[in-house]
């Protein structure tokens, strides 16, 4: 048995398997009407859940302060992640809007062309039909996934993480207002109002209802998704993200590129965890960068090369390359050139987000076509890597897997393909 916490504050016992098969066919019947939905009808929800966003502002972050004041005793990344500020809340409506403005994918037909039996054969994009999508701290992720589940007419059943609770339901409450306000079912979107482990469980074993899970959150929640789920997992393990100075780089562009992509948020999976500079131009860019990251409380941790610079760059560690700090900590290595550069990328990133800063062309080429991750950087920091920047409006996650979606996962990720064949009365012969 699962236990919640009931409107009254009364602890309320219930049947795990029971709470996702009840929310699980209310799920299916919902995708079933998303499917024929019309991009009309799916963007003025979009549209009304944004307005209801904003309308309820107060309200949402009055419960965000109290998950906030119960998760006192998480570590910073997660509290950053965890809360909410009038500015977050402004870009969750945004993003709404900017899915509502984005092309329908549902629908669209491609590659039809004539067979020499006189067919014609194409594919169109379908909606997946059922998501789950499990997720820690953030609680606009349930406002980013709702609206990149209804446009491309998916039904959704997203468990926020524990800490979460109220600043989900808050939110919940405007998506289910304004699904009802246009006319399309509140079980399109679905938010699990419980924090039980056990219900994950359940939701993992769900195959009949749910067609695809997306973890989004520490390497714990992915590693347990990716073995206990009975359906496919769009997922990433681990944003182990570098960035490269390479011999020919500019050093200003160098500086900016290699701060940034450290330092503009530190709990986020696109934030470079190791910087590799090309030892010809070590002493003329590291010295200044040091001094940057060490002014903004960075731990850093380098090669014997690097620590030669600064003392107080302390000794890395070979998990130190491996690691996801999500903290102020970067690793430094100092290489020989491109071909180092790539083969530490191979041995120890996570397929994440990679930058070469050059100027050198054919340098660039060459790191774009070798380095084998979702996404790859030429002179811009990795914390571009994200769906919003990407013009995607949003995302539900940024997968390192190569199959189906690969990169931040917007509309088109949510989506499949089928067949589709048109002739006049043929048969084969």
């Amino acid at each position: 048995m699962s236990r919640r916490v009931d409107k009254l504050g009364q602890v309320e016992h219930f049947d795990s398997g029971s709470y996702i098969d009840a929310i699980g066919k209310r799920a299916r019947a919902a995708a079933v009407e998303m499917a024929r939905a019309t991009t009309q009808s799916k963007n003025d929800a979009l549209k009304l859940i944004a307005h209801n966003i904003e309308e309820a502002e107060a309200a949402i972050l009055a419960a965000n302060i109290e998950d906030l004041a119960a998760a006192s005793a998480l570590d910073k990344a997660l509290l950053d992640r965890l809360q909410l500020n009038p500015e977050r809340i402004a870009a969750m409506a945004t993003g709404l809007r900017e899915v509502a403005d984005l092309p329908d994918p549902v629908g669209e037909t491609t590659d039809l062309r004539y067979r020499p039996s006189g067919i014609q054969v194409g594919q169109m994009r379908v909606p997946i039909g059922v998501i789950g999508i499990i997720y820690e701290s953030r609680p606009n992720v349930t406002a980013d996934a709702a609206a990149l589940c209804l446009k491309s007419g998916n039904a959704a059943i997203l468990r926020g993480g524990s800490e979460a609770l109220k600043s989900n339901a808050a939110i919940a409450a405007c998506i289910s207002e304004g699904l009802r306000r246009a006319e399309l079912p509140e079980a399109a979107v679905q938010v699990l109002d419980v924090g039980d482990r056990a219900a994950v469980g359940a939701l993992l074993g769900a195959s009949q209802w749910v067609d695809v899970i997306v973890p989004r959150g520490g390497k714990g929640l992915i590693e347990r998704v990716s073995r206990e789920a009975r359906m496919p997992v769009i997922k990433h393990l681990d944003g182990v993200c570098h960035v490269y100075l390479d011999a020919s780089a500019d050093h200003n562009k160098a500086f900016d590129v290699a701060l940034n992509s450290k330092t503009q948020r530190y709990g986020t999976c696109n934030t470079m965890e190791t910087l590799l500079v090309a030892k010809p131009i070590a002493e003329q860019v590291l010295p200044r960068l040091i001094e940057a990251y060490r002014e903004l409380g960075v731990d850093l941790r380098g090669c014997t090369g690097a620590q030669a610079l600064h003392a107080d760059v302390t000794a890395a560690t070979e998990e130190d390359w491996y690691a996801e700090y999500l903290a102020p900590i970067l690793s430094i290595r100092i290489v020989d050139d491109i071909d180092q550069a790539i083969e530490h990328i191979r041995q120890y990133g996570s397929q994440h987000t990679d930058c070469i800063v050059t100027e050198d062309l054919a340098a660039a080429r060459r790191f774009m076509a070798e380095v084998d991750s979702s996404s790859v950087m030429v002179n811009a920091s990795t914390r571009f890597a994200d769906g919003y920047e990407y013009g995607l409006g949003a995302e539900v996650g940024i997968s390192t897997d190569k199959i189906h979606a690969r990169g931040p996962v917007g509309l088109t990720g949510l989506t499949s393909q089928k067949w589709i064949v048109i002739g006049d009365g043929h048969v084969r012969g």
